[in-house]
């Protein structure tokens, strides 16, 4: 091949075929690569950085949750108020925020070389101009690595090719955080003036303007002084726009704040911090405030924190969950104290259940063709590597399964285990809700050494409960299913004659064994539970009928997992169960719930926090104050006693089947 004259200079570096190629050749290639990458650029920011998300708000709006009667149980997220519109304010409110954050936003693409350089030598303005710090807080994290800066940049462009000037000043001023948890303008001039943005004075609208710089900090609520020296540093900054006068800036005070009093809510409760997740998940992303009823019953509420609080727990941990048979939680205690620890022990904690699991146990032995009249081996293990023990140290050559639950028998249970194998208990449990993990195979899983939730407890009791299952907990009312969701719904339900006998043999655990201590004058159901060492006490039950029934699961430990001090499911458990059932039950039949308000500003209901008329005075000692008398609640070797003062007259209450459970506990030892 003849030399080409290419073949020196920067062409000889090309292969031969690209080296006679023209000038326009090559312009041609390098404009169609511009476009395919211009297009690229336009996808991603597309997918990353769709336009919409500046139109919602940078924080979750605030949500007001309400018990089932309307009582405002607790209120959570930021403050934020309808965005502003640019046409509707006036001048002197727009020029503060453009003289200290972006002297020229209205020349500029979105990046300020010059800005950038003024605010390194004077410290006046931001290195940023509005519409990256626009881009910075709707698009991007918080980090400060060049990669998120040249982001923000690329952003910046992005907004100003596709929003005008006033729509991104728009966005920018209804987003942006001004201290005391207020985003957004309307809500800042609200909070800190009491007026809305459009009415704001010149000197409020340059206090507000200097908060952007650092809002905690600056806030007038918290640091006035600090916030007083920035807003002269914003007069000084509009002079030198040419936006006022010396003589102007010098006649501005600093302005006086008009902070109206609210009646505040805590910020959660065990239930609502629970709850919250899902409300969160279904309401509007939007500006507005908005106001969820929950299934919270505060009469329920405050019958489970009295039980609680009468409760000797000398230093112990407690939780109880009470539900409807649907899965509907009217109330929820996660702890002693939720001011000293937000942790909920109903939710978040994962315990052992003891012998409440022995429920998936039986109740698989019944679905494969078992009565609770056949009898089992209920002698002592000795032999295998596994061997475990009742804890009350009696056997027998058998027992029936009826009396074998009652009685909380170990070794029965775990010879039903074998003889039932793990995959049908696992099955009944999954059937039932149950999704923590189980080992199959492991014969300790009969005596409830696999961990989980007492709210996933409690709600397996449920659905034997209303004998459909499995029951999903909720904190907000379900519609009810049409006739297709239906067709397609995952629900069953046992047999009437497994149902039957189940409850035969839970109401049977109450009569007549481990759990007497929480019987009731009416028909209640549950199982006991202790772990090894007294680790976890627990009671789990359902009484009452229709649409009263209740389903209550109590657990009571220690957060560290050390051993209770002689606390057994079927003794304080027991005893917590029934104190609120009782109050409980009797509430059922409460006039009608009023209709709760769209903008509640009542009373609030306390949750987690002791009454007035409920005073602890410690060692589980109480002063009740309740329709005119007064009583004063202990408990003497774990019986309960009530010593009543009415009007001169004393009343002693006792309970007497506290006793009875007591003695025979002495005489013979009770099963976990």
């Amino acid at each position: 091949m003849p030399p080409s004259r290419y073949d020196s200079g920067w062409r000889r570096w090309m292969p031969h075929r690209f080296r006679n190629r023209s000038r326009w050749w090559w312009f041609g290639r390098f404009v169609l690569s511009f476009l395919g990458l211009f297009v690229a650029l336009v996808a991603y920011l597309a997918i990353t950085a769709p336009l919409d998300r500046s139109l919602q708000p940078i924080a979750p709006p605030q949500i007001t949750l309400l018990a089932a009667d309307g009582t405002p149980i607790a209120r959570n997220g930021a403050v934020v108020d309808e965005p502003v519109q640019v046409a509707d304010l006036p001048e002197h409110v727009i020029q503060p925020f453009l003289a200290i954050e972006d002297r020229r936003f209205y020349d500029h693409w979105g990046v300020d070389p010059r800005g950038v350089t003024r605010a390194a030598f004077t410290g006046v303005g931001g290195g940023s101009t509005i519409t990256q710090q626009l881009a910075k807080f709707t698009f991007l994290t918080p980090e400060r690595t060049l990669t998120r800066k040249a982001r923000e940049m690329l952003i910046a462009f992005w907004l100003e090719a596709w929003l005008t000037k006033d729509e991104i000043l728009e966005r920018y001023l209804s987003n942006a955080y001004f201290g005391d948890n207020m985003y957004g303008l309307r809500a800042a001039s609200l909070h800190y003036f009491y007026r809305q943005p459009e009415n704001l004075r010149a000197e409020q609208a340059a206090m507000l303007a200097g908060l952007l710089q650092a809002p905690s900090r600056l806030a007038p609520t918290r640091n006035p002084d600090l916030a007083a020296r920035r807003f002269q540093l914003v007069k000084n900054a509009m002079v030198a726009a040419g936006y006022l006068t010396q003589e102007e800036a010098d006649a501005m005070q600093v302005p006086t704040l008009d902070v109206r009093t609210r009646n505040d809510l805590p910020t959660g409760t065990y239930f609502a911090d629970w709850a919250l997740p899902t409300a969160r998940a279904q309401s509007e992303v939007s500006y507005s405030r908005q106001t969820i009823t929950t299934t919270l019953d505060s009469n329920l509420q405050a019958a489970a924190r009295r039980a609680v609080e009468r409760a000797p727990l000398g230093g112990a941990q407690v939780a109880l969950v009470a539900m409807r048979p649907n899965g509907e939680v009217v109330a929820m205690i996660g702890g002693t104290d939720y001011a000293e620890t937000p942790f909920n022990r109903a939710t978040q904690a994962r315990r052992q259940p003891g012998s409440t699991f022995k429920l998936f146990v039986y109740l698989a032995a019944l679905r494969n063709g078992w009565s609770p009249d056949d009898v089992i081996a209920n002698t002592e293990f000795t032999e295998g590597s596994y061997r475990p023990s009742n804890s009350n140290g009696r056997y027998s050559e058998t027992i029936t399964l009826r009396e074998a639950f009652a009685r909380s028998s170990n070794v029965a249970a775990v010879r039903l285990f074998n003889e039932v194998g793990s995959e049908a208990v696992i099955e009944t449990a999954r059937d039932l809700g149950v999704i923590s993990p189980l080992t199959a195979g492991d014969p300790s899983m009969a005596l409830g050494t696999s961990t989980m939730t007492l709210l996933e407890l409690t709600a397996a009791y449920a659905g034997v409960a209303g004998n459909t299952y499995p029951v999903t907990p909720h904190a907000f009312v379900e519609e009810e299913q049409g006739w297709l969701e239906w067709l397609f719904s995952s629900e069953s339900s046992l047999n009437s004659s497994d149902h039957r006998e189940i409850e035969e043999m839970l109401r049977a655990a109450v009569n007549e064994g481990t759990g007497r201590a929480a019987m009731l004058s009416i028909a209640n159901y549950g199982k006991t539970g202790t772990t090894q060492d007294n680790r976890d006490a627990l009671f789990v039950g359902y009484a009452g009928e229709g649409e009263d029934m209740l389903v209550v699961g109590v657990w009571v430990g220690n957060d560290d997992n050390s051993p209770l001090d002689g606390v057994s499911g079927g003794g304080l458990p027991a005893r917590i169960w029934r104190d609120f059932m009782r109050s409980a039950l009797g509430q059922s039949v409460a006039p009608p719930r009023p209709i709760p308000s769209p903008d509640p500003s009542g009373p609030v209901q306390p949750q987690d926090v002791p009454d007035l008329q409920d005073i602890p005075l410690g060692d589980g000692r109480r002063l009740i104050i309740r329709d005119g008398e007064a009583v004063f609640v202990t408990d003497v070797d774990g019986v309960p006693v009530e010593v009543g003062v009415r009007e001169g007259d004393i009343s002693l209450s006792v309970d007497e089947e506290a006793i009875r459970q007591k003695l025979e506990e002495e005489l013979n030892g009770a099963g976990p």
